[in-house]
């Protein structure tokens, strides 16, 4: 298999270190690298291109989540596995990437993403979510799975995940002008046309986010955004309020054996990531300038404001 490496980067320069370290011990040994930069305003493009990557870069304002990583997998024609991670991600192990390209070894798999760990960093709150969303075990789902894992059947994550060329091209590629969620979008169509979806346990990153109440609020709205206007999630695969229910079980168990008096600080967090969730839910009813107070994403209202001004 010929894989390449793509990565999404906006100043990663503080965290290039880690990352091409991790890199340069990989067990796979060389492997194509691709650098998609948003005109990054530290030294982000030289410090990557002297570690082998080929650097494309785009103005910061038309960076999406879909159609920038779909632009890369263009520019990787010869590659039928593409790779992707995100600049704060690092990886755990030498036979990560490794392990997670043999899960393409079964040719019904059409994509597959690794376990992500609590980085050092860490806060309890943001460990538990690493120890729920990615376990100990790997499994292989496919749409016989929707009717026992609702939207979990489609979850993956681009921090560290791999797509089969020819699945991602029979799925349309990413899609345009996404919020955020691009993968889960991608990973619902390749189920339901029949592909597989691997989890590789043994695969590993550390990757992880301590996020404050706002951010929480910020990112669930944008998730909300998300499955308003991607209704065909949610019609196929349930929405995400149950998942949440159980998250959120889940993390009180949690804290109540490590850290006990956190407990009231995260369900007033679940609070807001229900409430943030909701009003993206119903976002076509709020003003483009108050939703891009609301979300975690700013250049993509920026950007909608622009097309409808053009418009």
């Amino acid at each position: 298999m010929m894989p390449s490496l793509i990565l999404p980067t906006l100043n990663a320069a503080d965290q290039a270190e880690s990352f091409l370290d991790a890199l340069e011990g990989q067990s796979i040994g060389e492997i194509d690298r691709l650098l998609i930069d948003s005109t990054s305003s530290d030294d982000t493009a030289d410090i990557f291109a002297s570690a082998g990557f080929r650097i494309i870069c785009i103005p910061r304002k038309e960076f999406d989540h879909g159609v920038t990583r779909q632009i890369a997998v263009n520019l990787c024609p010869d590659a039928d596995i593409i790779i992707f991670m995100t600049q704060d991600s690092v990886l755990a192990d030498r036979n990560s990437l490794q392990r997670l390209i043999d899960a393409f070894n079964d040719p019904h798999v059409g994509a597959a993403y690794g376990r992500q760990l609590p980085s050092q960093d860490a806060s309890l709150i943001a460990s538990h979510a690493r120890l729920f969303n990615y376990p100990a075990n790997s499994r292989v789902v496919s749409k016989d799975d929707i009717p026992r894992l609702g939207v979990k059947a489609a979850f993956i994550s681009n921090s560290f995940a791999a797509y089969r060329r020819d699945a991602l091209q029979a799925v349309g590629g990413f899609p345009k002008h996404c919020i955020v969620s691009e993968d889960t979008c991608v990973a619902a169509k390749l189920i339901l046309t029949g592909w597989k979806i691997a989890y590789c346990a043994d695969a590993q990153v550390f990757h992880s986010h301590n996020y404050n109440w706002r951010q929480e609020f910020q990112r669930y709205f944008d998730i909300g955004v998300f499955h308003a206007r991607e209704p065909s999630v949610r019609n196929e695969f349930g929405g995400a309020e149950g998942e949440g229910l159980r998250f959120l079980k889940s993390e009180i168990y949690y804290l109540i054996r490590h850290v006990p008096y956190m407990i009231p600080s995260a369900l007033f967090r679940s609070v807001i990531k229900y409430f943030g969730y909701r009003i993206g839910i119903w976002e076509r009813f709020i003003s483009i300038r108050f939703k891009c107070r609301l979300s975690m994403q700013k250049a993509f209202w920026l950007q909608e404001r622009g097309v409808r001004n053009a418009a």
